[in-house]
Parts: structure tokens; sequence; C-alpha cells
């Protein structure tokens, strides 16, 4: 149970971390860790006229891979769902520019990737 507790005190720091430098980029922050039946969204944001789903991944080590490895085919599926689920909801159409990327934080360094991912279901 304490374990639990760290990781979650640990995310939430990261995200918190990556929130600062998507700030600081000049990215409006909507949404974090946006939840719904279909999945789990990380931050939400805006960049230009853009909504992003961004997925941020932690690593203390390389020892098992690298972050950005850990968004495999099933976890993009489910971000996929819960976007579209997010954008029905708030009323944003088919033809609403969107972006999936990937905020890959190793010891206390962020590597964003744009367009880490495209949209499918």
């Amino acid at each position: 149970m304490i374990k639990e507790r760290n990781k979650r005190k640990l995310g939430a720091r990261t995200e918190q971390a990556v929130k600062e430098y998507l700030l600081q980029h000049g990215f409006i922050i909507l949404e974090m860790n946006y939840r719904c039946r279909q999945g789990e969204i990380d931050i939400i944001a805006q960049d230009e006229t853009y909504y992003v789903f961004i997925e941020v991944k932690y690593r203390s080590t390389v020892k098992y891979g690298v972050p950005q490895e850990a968004v495999g085919a099933a976890k993009q599926r489910r971000i996929c769902k819960a976007a579209q689920y997010y954008l029905y909801c708030h009323g944003l159409g088919e033809f609403t520019p969107v972006r999936f990327d990937v905020a890959s934080v190793l010891e206390n360094t962020i590597t964003y990737y744009k367009n880490a991912f495209a949209f499918h279901v």
C-alpha cells in the first residue's frame, strides 16, 4: 500500500512537471487526469488550433526500456476512445484538429513527442 501511494505522488509530481513544461511552451491546459468509461488521458491541452491529448510516461532508469515505449497499441486505442468521447461531450465535431502526444520523462528530463501516434480505434 505504501508503494502505491508513493507511485501516485510520483505520478502527480511528474504530470505537474509536464504541465509546467507545456505552459512554458504556449499550451493551454484544459484537463488533467480526464477519466471516462473509455479510458484515461493524463493531460488535455490546446496548442494553437489543436486539441492535444497527452500521455505522460515516467521511468527512473532505462532498465525496463524508455518511457515512450510503454505507450503500445492497446494504450493508444484506449486514449483514442477516451479522446473521441471527450470531443463528443464537448460538442467538437469530427473536423476538430486533434493530436496525440507523449511526454517521456526519464529521471528529471522531459522529452516531448508531438504526433506520437495517429488516431485509431
